[in-house]
């Protein structure tokens, strides 16, 4: 398939959702190829379809003074945060088409969302990183050895796998998939604290915790369009 992608830089969360919504009805409507958009949030918890509310740690006075907006999507998974340093990536690709009964054939969600983790697995070994999935969990992981790269990173923790990417997603009933990924660059890792992201208890890293000097946000977003072109247009 033909692939476009769009550099959106720093854009507010409910604006990129309705940017989603008005280029997937395009692409079903067949007047948009697939798309990608590569952007940056401001501050922002988002809740998905398996979220609970116990999991946000920080009341709304802690909210408002740190700038946090909230919302509750209709993506996959739990709670997660967004912020300004995190490469966030929405791919809009249609997996199948209504037939006859108006319904979804059967779509392969789940190879879908492996392919996303193996995608942002290359991108990582591009760094030098050593980074895989975990059976039973969505995401992508830095192992133990890697991890324990990070001097601000809470000793007792430093044996465990990490969570440097994480992934939610959709897909509509027109079969074009909405939400995506979001990889840890350089943000701001004390948001973290004001929630159980995804519900799990494991750490969460970033790239600038594990390697020096960090790369550019323009430069990751350069090597995940490579290499998400790579595994999807080939499909």
């Amino acid at each position: 398939m033909n692939l476009e992608i769009f550099d959106l830089g720093l854009i507010d969360y409910e604006a990129a959702w309705r940017l989603q919504d008005q280029y997937a009805a395009e692409i079903a409507a067949g007047i948009r190829p697939p798309t990608l958009l590569l952007l940056e949030h401001p501050h922002v918890y988002t809740f998905g379809r398996k979220g609970n509310a116990d999991n946000l740690l920080w009341d709304e006075t802690q909210l408002k003074e740190k700038g946090i907006s909230t919302y509750w999507v209709d993506r996959g998974g739990d709670v997660t945060y967004h912020g300004p340093g995190q490469l966030v990536g929405y791919p809009l690709i249609p997996l199948g088409k209504l037939n006859q009964e108006n319904r979804l054939p059967d779509i392969d969600y789940v190879g879908y969302v492996r392919k996303l983790e193996d995608m942002l697995i290359r991108v990582l070994m591009g760094y030098g990183m050593g980074a895989g999935q975990i059976p039973g969990k969505t995401g992508v992981w830095i192992q133990a050895d890697a991890y324990s790269r990070c001097s601000r990173c809470k000793p007792e923790d430093q044996q465990k796998p990490a969570k440097i990417a994480a992934i939610g997603v959709k897909v509509d009933a027109s079969g074009i998939t909405r939400h995506g990924f979001a990889l840890n660059v350089n943000p701001d890792m004390s948001y973290w604290d004001g929630i159980i992201p995804c519900g799990l208890t494991e750490p969460v890293v970033s790239l600038a915790d594990l390697i020096d000097p960090v790369p550019s946000m323009e430069e990751v977003k350069a090597k995940v369009g490579e290499v998400f072109r790579q595994i999807f247009e080939t499909r």
